[in-house]
């Protein structure tokens, strides 16, 4: 009998947290007796993770927020390296948190572990010389994306594309109906569904252009139904700061979380840049995406040319992987999200017949649809039992 394997998993935040288990899950499938050993959370920890530290000693943004917790996540770092390297497991696979995880990989690469970096860092969109860091960190990447593996194929750095989990959990057939029957909304009605980001600074940036088009949007369209989910009571809040901010505040329906219940629930949406585009595009609906940084982060990054992509959204960027077509989705970014600009877009979406894109959608679902999980396994052991 051969010894079972042992594999060292590290996630760096909740999200990392719902990869991991379904990879662990998918692993445990083909080798029963695996041992799994790293950092996770609850859904991690579920399917047998060893948690050796807390995730939520991991999970932190922000310039100012990672500075504070600096000396913890270097001892992390440290205590994590000297533990592995203790243990040998078969392979590390760290998922996502790049600045972490890579420095990580790069130590025990070096001491003879294999490592598998699941989730790639945006190189193909910011800071592309951070490719050359992966390299030397990583003997496999594993892709959500497939411009993703073209990049690194450039570079000749093994990558696999192995698709992405939200293809394999939402179905191709969506529900209307049922969606709006969940969050009670009469099944005619015009919806609008309006997201204006996950994080305070996407709020605080976007959230009053995003009132304003609803402002004007009620005044046009008295039956049209807007609803806004928010991610948290931090959010809501946060809207309800800027709605009372207002002279003539919008009519809106806040929903607590159930983002994807209402993005099924309605006819178009209106969304910040980011993983939201995916899951509007999964949703089979139009929308129109806008984004907004700090004013000095945008002009150092256009003034020293670090991105390398003209279009944001992920719509976008596979409807130009795979039919050479850029434009699935209108895009308003930075100086360009401006009501003027949002409110003739989004009620196109509305009112226009768009089902050639919703068409383009599907398949896009359908190429992305890969079964992440049993793919990612399989490539993580095709590197350790080639």
């Amino acid at each position: 009998m051969s010894q079972a394997l042992t594999f060292a998993v590290v996630a760096g935040e909740l999200s990392g947290d719902i990869l991991g288990a379904g990879l662990i899950r998918a692993l445990k499938a083909k080798h029963p007796n695996a041992s799994f050993v790293g950092i996770g959370g609850p859904l991690m920890q579920a399917e047998g993770l060893e948690s050796l530290y807390p995730l939520e000693d991991l999970a932190v943004m922000g310039l100012v927020e990672v500075l504070g917790r600096l000396p913890r996540l270097l001892q992390i770092k440290k205590g994590l390296i000297a533990e592995l390297t203790q243990r040998q497991p078969d392979c590390y696979i760290g998922i996502d948190a790049p600045d972490f995880n890579l420095r990580i990989e790069l130590a025990l690469k070096q001491a003879g572990i294999p490592t598998v970096h699941y989730v790639s860092p945006s190189v193909w969109a910011w800071r592309p010389k951070r490719i050359f860091k992966i390299a030397k960190a990583t003997d496999q990447v594993l892709a959500l994306l497939p411009f993703e593996k073209a990049f690194y194929d450039q570079y000749q750095v093994n990558c696999c594309f192995v698709g992405h989990t939200l293809a394999d959990e939402i179905p191709v057939e969506i529900d209307t109906q049922a969606a709006r029957a969940e969050l009670g909304i009469k099944g005619n009605a015009k919806v609008l569904a309006l997201l204006p980001g996950s994080r305070g600074g996407e709020m605080s940036r976007i959230g009053p252009t995003f009132l304003e088009c609803a402002q004007r949007l009620n005044q046009q369209h008295p039956d049209l139904q807007i609803v806004v989910p928010l991610a948290n009571e931090h959010r809501r809040a946060q809207l309800e700061q800027l709605l009372g901010a207002m002279a003539n505040p919008p009519t809106l329906t806040l929903v607590d979380g159930n983002s994807r219940t209402v993005m099924m629930a309605a006819d178009a949406i209106m969304l910040a840049s980011g993983t939201a585009t995916l899951e509007a595009m999964l949703c089979k609906k139009p929308m129109v995406v806008a984004y907004k940084i700090a004013p000095l982060s945008y002009r150092i990054a256009t003034g020293l040319k670090l991105m390398l992509i003209e279009r944001y959204s992920l719509p976008n960027l596979l409807g130009k992987h795979y039919f050479n077509d850029q434009d699935l989705v209108p895009e308003f970014i930075q100086h360009d999200c401006t009501a003027d600009n949002l409110v003739p877009a989004i009620e196109s979406r509305l009112y226009d017949d768009h089902s050639a894109v919703v068409a383009k959608f599907t398949e896009l679902h359908q190429q992305i649809r890969c079964n992440a999980s049993a793919r990612a396994a399989d490539a993580v052991l095709e590197l350790i039992q080639p």
